[in-house]
This record gives C-alpha cells, sequence and structure tokens, in this order.
C-alpha cells in the first residue's frame, strides 16, 4: 500500500481532476479518495512567512513620498569612535 497526498484546485465545473502518477502498469488498484477543503489557520492580516502581516510592503511602500523624514542635528554624531555605549 502507498499513501499519496496532492494539493489541487477544483475549477468552477465542479469538478477534480487528478493525474497520479504510480509505479505500477497493468494492475487493478483500490483507490480512496478523501476531500479535505484547505483552510488557512491564520487570519489575512496576521504575520506570515518573515513575520511581515500580509500586503504590509503593498499597503506601506512610498506611504511617506509627501512627507519625508528629517535628521535633527541632536541624532548627528561628527565622530562615531567618541560615541559608547555604556
Amino acid at each position: 500500500m502507498q499513501q499519496i497526498t496532492l494539493n489541487s484546485h477544483v475549477g468552477q465545473d465542479g469538478i477534480l481532476h487528478l493525474d497520479i502518477p504510480v509505479d505500477v502498469t497493468n494492475v487493478d488498484l483500490t483507490i480512496t479518495v478523501i476531500l479535505q477543503p484547505v483552510t488557512d489557520s491564520q487570519p489575512e492580516n496576521q504575520p506570515k512567512g518573515k513575520g511581515w502581516p500580509a500586503n504590509f510592503f503593498e499597503e506601506t511602500s512610498g506611504c511617506l513620498k509627501d512627507t519625508p523624514l528629517v535628521i535633527d542635528s541632536e541624532g548627528v554624531f561628527d565622530d562615531l569612535e567618541d560615541f559608547k555605549l555604556s
């Protein structure tokens, strides 16, 4: 007995098409199909991948184009060698 797990998509016609390569020829097989819908266990805006919320970059890219960041002179150090963290 061999178990094969596939992910597939059912189109608008409502018919599931399966093409399953097997290592045997000219034999009768008993096939059991279990249909289990794929559910997204994470809500839409929860972090995915590397921890960024879904569509984060698409929604925030260019958001400061009309309000550029300004760095005050207080945040600029002339010589970083003299600046030490305690």
